[in-house]
């Protein structure tokens, strides 16, 4: 067999790539719809010895170089129908076998979420529903006096990587002024996107919300921190969808439990969910979700068929989108 479907969670896979839907979106992949798991590659790897393509997603198995070598000798490229790779992709692209993912797919629930979070907190949604359906009416009404709106506010972006841009180019809609943090965004990209670079010490001063899209790395583990949030404007939001690690969960804390004006919105925290007895559950400025900014439901299904596509691009010769590489792992998500 030439293709196969590699991942520890089968249901996964099925919700993905379609398996056994009406409309027939089996994402157009010559494959037998079973889901092998990392044990049975490594139990019969000569049955795997003609494999070229591997599709998978949420689940992927972590293999060695070693393992490839024996198990995929003829593999050519890895098409990933989720967002990062970081756990999995090294001893592929160590070995020159080509590696696909479809984050600019899971990028797009990720964008769609922020730009909505940004315009309720604009509107001063979080702040002044919780002191209404409090009781607290006179508060409430109070409270949304000292929001901005989303006419000429200021909305900070933290990185502007591909969820990044995407907030950015969405937006656009609004009358909206959007200062981005991101050393490695060039100037020329900034004023094509419409936006003023700026540091992170001066992103958190100005910006009424400020939405953090950091990359998952060891040198941005930490970075958010009291100081900075500290220098948050009155009523302003800070909302993270990036990763957890990258607060200093205490400085969060303490910042939030001394600046009552000030909310978070945070859909990802570290640990995931926060530990028991975490103050963030106690505070009623801070807003937790279950990491549910990412692909939902159906949406899913736009990671398979992204992949898909590519993987026509790639067996046509034609030029892919999409194909990671050992350069960008050390910045991208």
């Amino acid at each position: 067999m030439e293709i196969i479907y590699l991942c520890e969670r089968p249901a996964n896979v099925k919700n993905v790539f379609g398996w056994g839907l009406d409309d027939g979106a089996a994402c157009g992949i010559d494959a037998e719809q079973r889901v092998y798991t990392r044990a049975e590659l490594l139990s019969e790897p000569e049955k795997f010895a003609d494999v070229k393509y591997v599709f998978s997603t949420w689940g992927m198995p972590v293999l060695t170089e070693e393992e490839i070598a024996l198990c995929l000798p003829k593999l050519e490229a890895v098409f990933y129908g989720a967002g990062s790779v970081q756990a999995f992709a090294r001893p592929f692209l160590s070995r020159g076998i080509k590696v696909f993912s479809a984050w600019a797919a899971n990028a797009v629930p990720v964008a769609e979420y922020t730009v909505a979070q940004i315009v309720l907190a604009n509107k001063g949604f979080f702040r002044s529903s919780r002191l209404f359906s409090a009781g607290d009416h006179p508060g409430a009404r109070k409270a949304f006096k000292c929001y901005w709106g989303n006419y000429g506010a200021c909305v900070g972006i933290i990185g502007a990587g591909m969820i990044g841009k995407l907030v950015i180019n969405m937006l656009k809609a609004y009358k909206l002024k959007v200062l981005v943090f991101d050393p490695f965004l060039p100037d020329e990209k900034a004023a094509e996107l419409g936006v003023e670079k700026c540091s992170l010490a001066e992103l958190f001063a100005r910006s009424a919300v400020v939405s953090n899209h950091l990359a998952n790395n060891e040198q941005t583990k930490g970075m958010l921190n009291g100081a900075l949030f500290n220098s948050m404007l009155p009523n302003a939001v800070f909302l993270n969808t990036g990763r957890g690690a990258q607060v200093v969960e205490a400085d969060l804390i303490a910042t939030l439990k001394a600046r009552p004006d000030l909310t978070a919105v945070l859909d990802v925290t570290f640990p995931e969910p926060p530990v028991e007895g975490s103050e963030l559950y106690g505070l009623d400025n801070c807003i937790l979700t279950p990491h549910i900014a990412g692909s939902a439901g159906d949406e899913v299904r736009r990671m398979g068929e992204y992949m898909q596509k590519e993987y026509e691009k790639y067996i046509n010769g034609k030029p892919c989108e999409y194909e990671v590489s050992m350069k960008m792992l050390e910045t991208m998500a």
